[in-house]
């Protein structure tokens, strides 16, 4: 039996992308290839390439010993919304365990304590990091079999192994006969404003991988119009790669002082140039606090 490590386990509604106010299993995988640490910093404040921890989370680190429990952490209002479960300095936090105690938990996070027409939303961090191997002991849980809409929210840059592959095609057809699963790839792509290299944060050719196992979009973090031809052109890199799915615009925000100056915007922007909006719904509803 497989174990994997997660920060949070939670049931709330989707507040972002194609499945937006549907309620939903969130499962948030610990670890990440990325840090984005200039979200929602003015270019002028920008971090230099040295510096790999934004300052509101060094300072986190720093008094790390205030913090009790995960829910104590605070938000923050620049760099990863979900930084404690990218940075290895939280691993206090994580919680580990076995894929069958997992498939339990989440049954009992849901209404019914059955799955209906929920759905479950893998993220992270980077869910595709180093998960892959676990997440078929998961959904082969009794537990699970009911499960029909799955969701692997992920930066982009990580190959699904052929194994994992092979297994969600298969996962797809495989409901008591019928052909009724539906899994999903949300993709982010991180742009400069992120403060990641664009050569390694856009990776059309894995994308177009993710295409081939199951429906796929793009989901663009923006604050300004150069932002938006910013992810115009990445879009152009996965057109000409053979990507066919949708195209998101999303606006920066984790914390809701930072999200009602761009929400507008994006909308306005993603109409103008004829992509799909998608909000954040857990900021407005819910402050983005853990666990929603």
């Amino acid at each position: 039996m497989s174990k994997l490590h997660y920060t949070e386990l939670f049931y709330s509604i989707q507040g972002e992308g194609r499945y937006m106010g549907v309620p939903s299993i969130f499962l948030r995988m610990f670890g990440c290839n990325f840090r984005c640490k200039n979200f929602g910093r003015y270019e002028k404040d920008i971090l230099g390439i040295e510096e790999k921890v934004n300052p509101e989370v060094k300072v986190i680190i720093q008094n790390l010993d205030k913090y009790k429990t995960f829910k104590d952490l605070p938000l923050v209002a620049t760099g990863c919304d979900s930084y404690s479960t990218i940075y290895p300095e939280f691993k206090r936090f994580v919680i580990k365990e076995e894929s069958d105690a997992l498939a339990e938990n989440m049954v009992k996070l849901l209404p019914a304590q059955k799955w209906r027409d929920e759905h479950l939303v893998i993220t992270g961090g980077e869910p595709l990091l180093g998960w892959q191997r676990a997440y078929p002991d998961l959904l082969d849980h009794p537990k699970m079999q009911k499960l029909k809409e799955i969701t692997f929210e992920t930066n982009g840059t990580q190959k699904l192994s052929s194994d994992l592959s092979k297994y969600l095609s298969g996962w797809k057809w495989e409901h008591e006969g019928f052909i009724d699963r539906e899994l999903t790839f949300s993709v982010s792509p991180k742009l400069s404003v992120s403060g990641e290299k664009h050569e390694e944060a856009i990776c059309p050719e894995i994308v177009c991988e993710y295409e081939k196992v199951g429906y796929t979009y793009l989901k663009f973090v923006v604050a300004s119009e150069e932002d938006v031809d910013e992810a115009l052109a990445a879009m152009k890199e996965y057109r000409d790669a053979g990507f066919e799915g949708p195209v998101y615009l999303m606006p920066v925000g984790g914390v809701e002082s930072v999200y009602v100056l761009n929400n507008k915007r994006v909308a306005e922007l993603a109409m103008k140039h004829g992509v799909r909006y998608s909000d954040r719904l857990q900021v407005p509803l819910f402050k983005n606090a853990w666990a929603t």
